[in-house]
């Protein structure tokens, strides 16, 4: 079967638009006609360092419509709406757990390019192009993925709206929801206003928190936080002494802080805004060799916590209905961070949503 898809090609060079010819679904696999799909950072990474080697189909942020299921199929039918995330096995003791992004066979389910018997879905003129990225590589028009990846999206739910649940949204909402879990009346700085850090702020909200700071150089993401909720926006131009910006807000320093910018010193800048007792939540994919931030003493004077999350600790099949609940409750408007491009525009919508004209690009394929 023929698919236009986005392909990367070399790490320095844009995503060039291709036909190429997917696998028929296997007994295990689920064919989806892709609606749209987000464009997330970890693409971007992970094409910039060529750890999944080129030529590749990325994108994990997908929603559409399943069009054929293998054999052993049973949650999911044709003609079933779905939003496709990140890919587990369901039978480690994490997964087991509800903690399926900590599964421990994430890493070659996920990251690898390829199914684990070493084989890939997609082919152009038989090359084989690296796929299966978090089970799915959804920058085209079809993609191949499995039954633990989706997620059944209601009738009423905009389709478009459904592939970003699946990894950025969940990743903020779900970093200060199930992760932190902030109290009501709780403080938290958020650093980065992009479409995680403000989905985090979406999160604080529902969990009441008294205090939400987010730190961003756009002027339009502090005002856009601003307007989801937060209490404070802060521009790092201004503050540059951050734990002194903090605690003129906050004298004894915040109860959470979470992390979406992975920049090494701001990371560590960050641990001296947190109060007796306060969490650090980090989500952001620091360079190779970033040391954790803090010193020994004072974590363990302070009793802080530094914490690593993934996927904002979110099980898909019960968090996603959340999110979709509290979408129409108008509690996680995450409409307002999406901007839409045609598919074959991704070059323009990367280098938009790198310049701060936007803070969630959703590629869309036309189809219906």
């Amino acid at each position: 079967m023929k698919v236009t898809a986005a392909v990367a090609r070399a790490p320095e060079a844009g995503f060039s638009i291709e036909e190429l010819d997917i696998d028929e679904p296997r007994d295990d696999e689920i064919l989806v006609r892709v609606i749209g799909v987000g464009l997330c950072h970890t693409d971007l990474v992970f094409k910039a360092t060529s750890t999944i080697a080129p030529p590749a189909v990325f994108g994990h942020e997908g929603s559409g419509i399943v069009e054929k299921v293998g054999s052993a199929v049973k949650k999911v039918a044709p003609g079933d709406r779905v939003a496709i995330t990140f890919r587990s096995c369901g039978e480690c003791v994490r997964c087991k757990q509800g903690l399926p992004a900590y599964c421990h066979t994430m890493p070659m389910l996920n990251y690898a390019g390829m199914r684990t018997d070493g084989t890939k879905a997609l082919h152009a003129a038989g090359e084989d192009i690296a796929s299966n990225f978090f089970g799915q590589s959804s920058f085209a028009t079809h993609c191949i993925t499995y039954e633990r990846n989706v997620v059944k999206v209601p009738e009423d739910f905009p389709l478009e709206l459904a592939g970003p649940l699946g990894c950025g949204i969940q990743t903020g909402a779900g970093g200060i929801m199930n992760s932190l879990a902030c109290e009501k009346g709780s403080s938290v700085l958020i650093l980065g206003g992009g479409a995680v850090g403000l989905s985090a702020v979406m999160g604080a909200v529902i969990q009441n928190c008294g205090t939400i700071i987010v730190l961003e150089p756009h002027e339009e993401r502090r005002k856009l936080a601003l307007e989801l909720g937060a209490t404070h926006a802060l521009d790092p131009a201004e503050a540059k002494d951050l734990a002194a910006a903090v605690r003129a807000i906050l004298p004894a320093g915040v109860d959470y802080a979470f992390d979406t910018t992975s920049i090494p010193d701001l990371l560590q800048a960050t641990m001296a805004c947190l109060g007796p007792h306060g969490t650090f939540g980090i989500v952001g994919i620091a360079p190779p060799g970033t040391p954790v931030p803090g010193d020994l003493m004072s974590v363990v004077t302070f009793g802080h916590t530094i914490k690593g999350i993934i996927e904002g600790d979110s099980d898909p099949d019960v968090f996603i209905p959340r999110m979709i609940e509290l979408y129409r409750e108008e509690k996680l408007p995450s409409d307002r961070l999406v901007k839409t491009y045609p598919l074959e525009k991704i070059n323009q919508a990367v280098a938009d949503q790198h310049a701060g004209k936007c803070v969630k690009v959703v590629l869309t394929t036309g189809q219906q």
